[in-house]
């Protein structure tokens, strides 16, 4: 595999084909069916998961330094953002895992009915390059405390930092068969996993074409439930009367620039009241400056490369068609650090794109923002409406009846008002629309990894 930082090889990884795929989950499988995870007490799964935060903490500068190596993220992110976001989820999970409880349901004299959450069996948990540990952890924590086993499968281009994961969690004690790792490319490593009538549930974030593809694995398979958290083309809102347009700027910037756009709920599309557009436009250009890629490696880089030297080409050739569309290029738009072999691309931002166009309406997944204007609020919510994705969005106003109108009409997983990308892990992430089902994060992660059983008892 090589490196976004400089071009150059950093590991050589072995593909699992379906073979390995096949007893990846047939371990899995016997752990879940026969073996002590499912029918330890929570507290004592609990422990497992515990030990893995404290190891991760104690790996962090390892973890982090290849995280930037294997895709780009810069070390100031991966240090102080993913690895402890990766501690936390597993400790938050660890401190839940005794506290979910099932139901007594009202019922005659003569008869108890009893509604248990069980779990659900072997799970595969696909996940993204951009946030691999983050991602990896959202799935692997909820689905473990459940006492539910699992196979990761990374993204090709990440495969590395799951590998470190994974032999943590060994070192936390974790069962055999209970965590397994596999990599390799999505038409044959994941396409095993969707396929295996071993697997009872897939959880996967990623694009929706390869989302669309896991559920015709399942149609085509055992039905196993199929939990998809997918892009995104998230508006960012902004309205003459926010409370700062200073800070609505510094975080419209952020909101597009940070982790070189490679995000889902990236800010990609900007909606500004056509009364403070200029004005506010110019704000937010000045700022993209501070976000000119560099190395990775240096605590200094605001914003590394991007993943692939043909994710780069994907990226520039959108920015092209939306010039020659009509769109109105303020800054950036090129590739640049030549020199360094790395993959890198200025921070771009486009004015005067039209709602019909490409770059307005699919992800583009880099750093590259789009400029709309409207008049009105009903005009507001018709161009942040005007996708096929649900993910995320976020209001800039004063006036609370504007942002309460405006987060209820908008279809989205989250809505974010005068903030940007806040929250922690007491609240669910996912979206609606082409940017899936299911929810990550937050006591709602538990319903992808559980069924409920219910037991009635009649007294005759």
């Amino acid at each position: 595999m090589l490196s976004p930082r400089d071009g150059k090889v950093i590991a050589s990884v072995d593909e699992a084909g379906p073979e390995d795929v096949d007893r990846a989950v047939r371990a899995a499988r016997l752990a879940f069916d026969e073996g002590p995870w499912p029918r330890l007490p929570a507290r004592e799964r609990a422990s497992f998961l515990f030990r893995l935060a404290d190891l991760v903490e104690a790996s962090a500068e390892e973890l982090a330094r290849t995280i930037s190596l294997e895709m780009g993220k810069p070390l100031r992110d991966s240090l102080g953002i993913e690895v402890p976001a990766v501690a936390k989820t597993f400790r938050w999970y660890a401190e839940l895992a005794d506290k979910v409880s099932g139901e007594v349901t009202q019922s005659s004299a003569s008869a108890l009915a009893l509604v248990t959450r069980e779990p659900a069996g072997v799970v595969a948990a696909v996940v993204p390059w951009n946030f691999p540990l983050t991602m990896a952890a959202w799935k692997l924590a909820p689905a473990l405390i459940t006492g539910c086993t699992v196979v990761l499968k990374p993204a090709e281009q990440s495969p590395l930092s799951a590998l470190l994961l994974a032999d943590l969690a060994s070192k936390a004690g974790l069962p055999a068969g209970v965590l397994t790792v596999v990599n390799g490319p999505g038409p044959v490593t994941g396409r095993a996993l969707g396929l295996h009538p071993g697997v009872d549930v897939v959880t996967f974030t990623g694009s929706t074409s390869v989302g669309r593809e896991f559920l015709r694995y399942s149609a085509d398979s055992n039905l196993k439930r199929v939990w998809l958290e997918l892009g995104g083309k998230s508006p960012n809102i902004v309205f003459p009367d926010a409370y700062d347009l200073d800070a609505a700027a510094d975080t419209a910037a952020w909101g597009i620039f940070f982790n070189s756009g490679e995000m889902c709920t990236a800010a990609s599309r900007l909606l500004v009241h056509r009364d403070i557009a200029d004005d506010f436009v110019a704000r937010v250009v000045s700022r993209a400056a501070a976000y000119f890629p560099g190395d990775p490696l240096d605590p200094a880089t605001r914003m590394g490369p991007l993943v692939s030297a043909a994710h780069r080409s994907s990226v520039v050739a959108r920015v092209s068609e939306a010039v020659s569309g009509g769109a109105r290029l303020l800054t950036g738009g090129r590739a640049c650090l030549p020199d360094t072999g790395g993959w890198y691309v200025e921070p771009t931002v486009l004015d005067r794109v039209d709602p019909a166009m490409p770059i307005a309406r699919s992800e583009v997944f880099g750093p590259v923002l789009s400029v709309l204007t409207f008049s009105t609020t009903a005009e507001a919510l018709s161009l942040a409406g005007d996708t096929p994705y649900g993910l995320a969005a976020a209001v800039w106003t004063r006036d609370l009846a504007t942002a309460h109108h405006v987060s209820r009409s908008l279809k989205a997983g989250t809505v974010w008002v005068n903030c940007y990308e806040e929250g922690d892990l007491t609240v669910p992430f996912g979206g609606a629309k082409l940017s899936g089902h299911g929810r990550d994060k937050s006591v709602h992660a538990l319903d992808k990894f559980t069924d409920l059983k219910t037991t009635w008892l009649a007294f005759p």
